[in-house]
This record gives structure tokens, C-alpha cells and sequence, in this order.
């Protein structure tokens, strides 16, 4: 164990289970992600949230969602979501619109601006991406990435059926 580590444990004792272990590493790693990604994002007018819906709106067809399921999509609350969404449109990165087909629907749709910062975020993003999990092989990150997405779906179907009984 290198020093630095030595002098800051030396104080903390760790006893936790496994389980508990890897959630605590999981939110770990999360969060120093998120505030890595926050201060990239920063210096083009967004916060992580507003990044991550400019994200999934410029992978939805025709760049445009509606709001429910650009929230689900994200796992934020329709009024959480509709907070960023104003933010967005007064900076110009999206527009927001009623659904012809439905005027209760409101679409969230990317701008050509919203596009543009998304292209220039994108090295920045890669690099921050390939400072976390740029060393390790492409196995060990798709082992990685089906074991996270194991612990999402059944976490997921539990809460679903929890909700059914209750």
C-alpha cells in the first residue's frame, strides 16, 4: 500500500461487508466521475443533468423526446427534468414544444447549438471516460459493464414487484 494511503487510513478502520463494500466502491467512483464530468461540462454553460439530457435527446429520433420518457430514460423526476429542460431552452440547447398528436405531451427536442457543444464537450469527455477505464482491457470492461447492468435489472424487477404488492 503506498504511503499516501498508509497516512490517510491510518485513523479509519473498515468493517464492512463485501456487499456493502462494493455498493460504497460503486458510489465512489460515481461520484468522482460526476464531479470530474461537472467540472468539464462547466466551462460550456452545463451542469452533469443538463449534459446527460442533451445526450439522450441527441441519441432519440429525429433528436427530440418527450419529456416522460426522457425522464425515465435519465431515472429523474418529470419535474426534476422539466427544471433542466427550461434551463436548456433559455441557453438555446433545446426547444420544447407541444406533441401535435397529443397536446398533454411535451417534446423535448435538441438544437443545433445543443448538437454544436456536444461535439466540442467530446474530447474533453472522452478523456475524463479514459482516465477512469481507459487501462483496462475491453473484457474486463464488458464483464464490468453486464455485471453493473445485472445489478440495475434485478434491482429494477425487485422494486416493480415490490410496488405491485404493495
Amino acid at each position: 500500500m503506498g504511503e499516501c494511503k498508509k497516512k490517510f487510513l491510518q485513523n479509519y478502520e473498515d468493517d464492512l461487508e463485501i456487499n456493502e463494500k462494493v455498493m460504497v466502491a460503486i458510489v465512489k467512483v460515481s461520484e468522482s466521475f460526476k464531479k470530474d464530468s461537472d467540472a468539464i461540462f462547466k466551462n460550456y454553460g452545463l451542469t452533469f443533468s443538463q449534459y446527460n439530457a442533451l445526450r439522450v435527446l441527441n441519441n432519440s429520433k429525429n433528436g427530440q423526446n418527450s419529456v416522460t420518457n426522457t425522464s425515465k430514460i435519465m431515472i429523474v423526476s418529470g419535474p426534476n427534468l422539466t427544471g433542466i429542460a427550461k434551463r436548456l431552452e433559455k441557453n438555446g440547447f433545446i426547444l420544447r414544444k407541444r406533441d401535435p398528436n397529443d397536446e398533454r405531451i411535451t417534446l423535448l427536442e435538441i438544437t443545433p447549438k445543443g448538437k454544436q457543444v456536444l461535439k466540442n464537450i467530446s474530447a474533453a469527455k472522452d478523456e475524463n471516460i479514459s482516465n477512469y477505464i481507459g487501462n483496462y482491457p475491453e473484457e474486463e470492461k464488458e464483464r464490468m459493464l453486464s455485471a453493473l447492468k445485472r445489478i440495475f435489472k434485478t434491482r429494477t424487477l425487485n422494486q416493480e414487484c415490490a410496488s405491485k404488492i404493495l
